[in-house]
């Protein structure tokens, strides 16, 4: 009797630990692809973005985007530093490949095809008030070339010293803040327009 019950209770523990070794490897091949290859979660440190990101939030990335569109001017976007690519940088994407970005006076220009004169980009969406772009820049975007700014400038390492970030060294934009809870957030591209509030044209 006694080796009938216990025959009975390993085929139960065995049924179990097989159900569970089931459930495991199911969720791996779903979960693993989703944090390797579509998105994945990163640390802010540093104050280089606030007021708009702080130190410690968490934030997930969206590093599919990307395999269909290129970085757009205004995303916000995690990238690896081009001096230690060991170490990840958040920054916001103002200059695209081919244009030409001039930091003079405290204003950011961007002269492009379409704006030969170039255009003085209208940042209040995302700097604070009384913010300025310290520097005395020009530079011309090779093709697969960004210029990635902080919003707090005052306090950015980018690319007005490290210079331009070239496209493979972009991981993928910032798509949701996770924590703290109450800042939860979906972050979408800022619309760059003019003083008529037109939308100013954007190179594809």
């Amino acid at each position: 009797m006694n080796n009938t019950s216990d025959k009975s209770t390993g085929r139960l523990v065995a049924g179990y630990l097989a159900e569970m070794i089931r459930v495991v490897v199911i969720s791996l091949a779903i979960i693993l692809p989703i944090r390797y290859f579509l998105i994945q979660p990163f640390y802010v440190k540093g104050a280089s973005m606030e007021p708009n990101f702080y130190d410690h939030e968490y934030l997930i990335i969206d590093e599919l985007s990307y395999r269909f569109r290129e970085p757009e001017r205004g995303d916000i976007v995690v990238f690896r530093y081009p001096r230690d690519p060991r170490q990840y940088f958040i920054k916001r994407v103002i200059g695209l490949p081919g244009e030409t970005v001039v930091v003079s006076r405290g204003q950011v220009t961007v002269i492009n095809g379409e704006n030969f004169a170039g255009l003085a980009l209208d940042e209040n969406d995302y700097l604070s008030d009384g913010v300025i772009t310290a520097g005395d820049k020009r530079v011309t975007l090779l093709a697969g070339e960004y210029y990635l700014l902080g919003d707090n400038r005052a306090s950015s390492l980018d690319s007005r010293i490290f210079g331009p970030v070239s496209r493979e060294l972009i991981v993928g934009r910032v798509w949701v803040r996770g924590w703290p809870i109450d800042k939860l957030s979906i972050f979408e591209t800022p619309l760059y327009q003019d003083d008529s509030g037109k939308l100013r044209p954007e190179p594809r």
